[in-house]
């Protein structure tokens, strides 16, 4: 059984749907509950096994909650697929002490209560994978970006010390970093650009393959990461960026 945040839409809905191809059980993770609801009917119209569980990841008592309700109707997880994040781009003088509570809040303590609240079904049971998505910026610092790239690189930091905190106990932690992906959000960026053509050609020039990604290219990245194919692999990030970063490597 896998627990999926920000699984609403984007990246997060793309893994549910990949993961229940594959016969799991999900637990579709969000914190808005009408997309979460109709995502989760959509998967169960179609005979999946499948639940939705609101939960703001900022708030460890309400990740704390959601994870008791998940195990009470679907079982202990054997994954758990920290997707839920914000993207904050201020002007460092200019951010104030919000924008950076926030930036941190979701995309790193809301990946550390959501391990801290699995962790110990998957230490029970001997086994078990946590993936956290990261992204190309936990290894590149792109200009006028602050602070969301100091809070993803610091999801790498968590990725590499739970994974070694607990090889041990066959616990596998492994992180996803997502170049640029054409989800829900992306895609009204284009929409609502004044030349929207103008924009996605000149997005898409920036990657060597001439196209941004597809939510289910970083979806089955998951799936093979918390397969038996993977089982050599922890404390590592898989780069799916179309090639971008390579560009800019020393």
């Amino acid at each position: 059984m896998a627990i999926i945040t920000g699984a609403a839409q984007g990246i997060g809905l793309a893994t549910a749907q990949c993961y229940v191809r594959e016969g799991a059980r999900v637990a579709l993770v969000d914190i808005n509950v009408a997309k979460g609801k109709a995502s989760t009917e959509s998967l169960t119209s179609q005979g999946a096994s499948a639940i939705f569980e609101q939960c703001d990841v900022a708030d460890q008592a309400s990740v704390e909650r959601m994870v008791a309700k998940v195990v009470e109707r679907l079982g202990p997880p054997d994954v758990l697929v920290n997707n839920a994040g914000i993207a904050v781009f201020r002007d460092p003088l200019e951010m104030t002490a919000a924008d950076w509570q926030k930036c941190f809040a979701v995309d790193l303590d809301g990946v550390w209560h959501c391990c801290r609240a699995v962790l110990p079904h998957l230490l029970k049971q001997g086994k078990g994978d946590i993936i956290n998505i990261a992204s190309v910026h936990s290894f590149k610092i792109i200009p006028h970006c602050f602070p969301y790239p100091i809070a993803k690189h610091a999801v790498m930091g968590l990725t590499r010390a739970l994974a070694i905190e607990y090889a041990d106990r066959n616990i596998r932690v492994n992180a996803i970093a997502p170049g640029y992906i054409g989800t829900e959000i992306v895609e009204n960026i284009f929409t609502e650009a004044p030349d929207p053509a103008a924009l996605r050609r000149e997005t898409n020039e920036l990657h060597p393959i001439k196209r941004i990604g597809r939510p289910d290219e970083i979806a089955w990245a998951a799936v093979f990461l918390a397969s038996d194919e993977a089982r050599f692999m922890t404390a590592e990030c898989l780069v799916i960026d179309g090639g971008r970063s390579t560009l800019f490597h020393d």
